[in-house]
């Protein structure tokens, strides 16, 4: 549950726990599959040595023990470590021999491996194979009714249309995926669909909206302590910096603050609108005119996160006051839902 609500640090803590509590036992499955996990935290917290070295130690273990679901994991686990390390060339051998693993492994853990695969292809310009491994995988996870594997398909397809130029199919292969994303929880891949955004939009000129993504991206993998991959953070340095060159100082400011001040949500919303060029706005956005400036501030405030009890302590009111301010803005504006506030507001550029 630590790994995927992107809690690193609790993560790795509970799975050091879980180490050092078997590991003077026998070879067990629990510590193979302990060590493989911890080597993704490890990995994703920048501490890619120890990450390679707990996915080798987890390789080990699974062979002698013959389990070759979590020999399929540590492979994987170990390919993202040496992917992370600069070397390419052997994450694509570990990945490739992850693939060729007896089919007896769980259906899902089969899956999360192609999913590597295809980054890892994709990084060295291998498109074509990128692209089948990519439909192979997102019909095997449709099938069987695998959300979890369907968002991070679909979001390395995006990947791979904007690397071949196809930013129609990108941005409709990043919705789905972060629709998929919102709506399991997987922050990890919302994390991954907010940079392809950024590279979607300065793809396709849209340069202010690319660096608002971009430091709204920048502002959430600071909090949680998440460690950029290098070729991603060059690739995405790279882009912005051509972004705030088209843009000029004063523009390129104004994007940036307006992403860091973006919450999780917001942002997610954000990438929503921009990756669904004309969809309609709410039926009743035009009556945003009959807001007063408080039902502004409070549409704001509620594009940021806040709860109702935040947005009351902020404004120096009560809780049943900002409720009431909130159904007035909902009758006005035909927003019954946050998420509906959250992209009015965005839309108006209150947020």
């Amino acid at each position: 549950m630590s790994v995927h609500s992107v809690d690193l640090a609790g993560a790795l803590g509970y799975f050091t726990g879980i180490r050092d509590a078997i590991e003077g036992r026998p070879p067990s499955r629990a510590l193979a599959d302990c060590l493989h996990w911890r080597s993704a935290a490890l990995a994703n917290l920048g501490r890619v040595a120890e990450a390679a070295d707990d996915a080798r130690r987890s390789l080990a273990l699974a062979r002698e023990l013959g389990y070759p679901a979590g020999e399929a994991l540590a492979l994987a686990h170990l390919a993202v470590a040496v992917f992370r390390a600069g070397d390419l060339d052997g994450a694509i051998q570990l990945a490739r021999h992850a693939e060729q693993i007896p089919a007896e492994i769980p259906g899902r853990t089969a899956r999360w491996r192609s999913n590597f695969l295809t980054l890892v292809l994709t990084e060295a310009g291998e498109l074509a194979a990128a692209d089948r491994v990519c439909a192979a995988a997102l019909a095997r996870s449709r099938e069987a009714g695998d959300p979890w594997n369907q968002a991070r398909v679909l979001g390395r397809m995006a990947a791979l249309d904007l690397r071949a130029a196809r930013t129609e199919d990108a941005a409709t292969h990043l919705q789905d995926s972060l629709q998929i994303a919102a709506r399991t929880g997987d922050q990890f891949e919302l994390q991954s669909g907010l940079d392809c955004c950024g590279h979607l939009c300065a793809a396709t000129g849209r340069y202010a909206e690319a660096v608002t993504v971009w430091a709204a991206h920048a502002a959430i993998f600071r909090h949680e302590g998440y460690a950029y991959p290098p070729t991603d953070e060059r690739r995405q340095k790279e882009s912005l910096r051509k972004a705030r060159q088209a843009l000029g100082p004063d523009l390129a400011r104004a994007a940036e603050e307006r992403g860091m001040a973006m919450s999780r949500d917001t942002a997610t919303e954000y990438a929503l609108m921009l990756t669904a060029p004309g969809q309609p706005l709410p039926a009743a956005a035009p009556s945003m005119e009959t807001l007063s400036a408080r039902e502004r501030e409070l549409i704001t405030l509620v594009a940021w996160g806040r709860t109702n009890a935040q947005i009351a302590a902020q404004l120096y009111i009560s809780v049943h006051t900002v409720s009431s301010h909130l159904d007035r803005i909902r009758d006005k504006t035909g927003c019954r839902r946050r998420a509906d506030l959250t992209r009015l507001a965005l839309s108006e550029g209150l947020a």
